[in-house]
């Protein structure tokens, strides 16, 4: 269960059109603090590569670690891990402890592949940044709307492979 501090930390989640990195930077860390807040059973993130994601922040990992308990489900989909690896230290450490909640696959960026979309997916709410390149995008509350990316988001994890392993085995 969440710290009552951290729990009333956690900001709204907002609704509407987003612009720009500093926005989208902002509503990462508005859905992790109230996935914990609210204990939400399942949480998606899905972009191409997750490198500019803030999660390898420390405050994006206590709200992890908050949120994180049995019955929860984590799912990453990318087209690749590596940025992840270089630059989310605290992140891949925190995987590491709770990879039996996280399942990661990667899609594969060949011609004519499914494009992996940058999204959040939670429950009851979901950004979409429809324009990656400048962090532009939509989230909100709408049903349809979170169908709709869920469909996509599903889509692509159909034809991904398992990736980005919590340990590498090995001599």
């Amino acid at each position: 269960m969440p710290s009552e501090s951290f729990a009333a930390a956690a900001p709204a989640l907002p609704e509407g059109r987003f612009d720009g990195p500093e926005a989208f930077a902002g509503m990462v860390r508005a859905a992790l603090s109230n996935a914990a807040r609210q204990g939400w059973k399942e949480l998606v993130f899905s972009d191409p590569d997750f490198a500019d994601w803030p999660l390898g922040e420390r405050a994006s990992i206590e709200a992890l670690q908050a949120w994180s308990a049995a019955g929860r489900r984590f799912v990453l989909l990318a087209q690749r891990f590596d940025a992840v690896e270089r630059s989310h230290a605290r992140f891949v450490a925190w995987r590491r402890m709770w990879g039996h909640i996280i399942e990661c696959r990667a899609v594969r960026a060949e011609a004519g592949s499914t494009a992996v979309p940058s999204a959040i997916w939670t429950p009851g709410w979901f950004a979409h940044r429809t324009d990656p390149e400048r962090s532009r995008g939509l989230c909100g509350f709408d049903p349809r709307a979170r169908r709709e990316l869920r469909e996509t988001i599903d889509e692509s994890w159909r034809v991904g492979v398992a990736a980005f392993p919590a340990s590498t085995l090995g001599l």
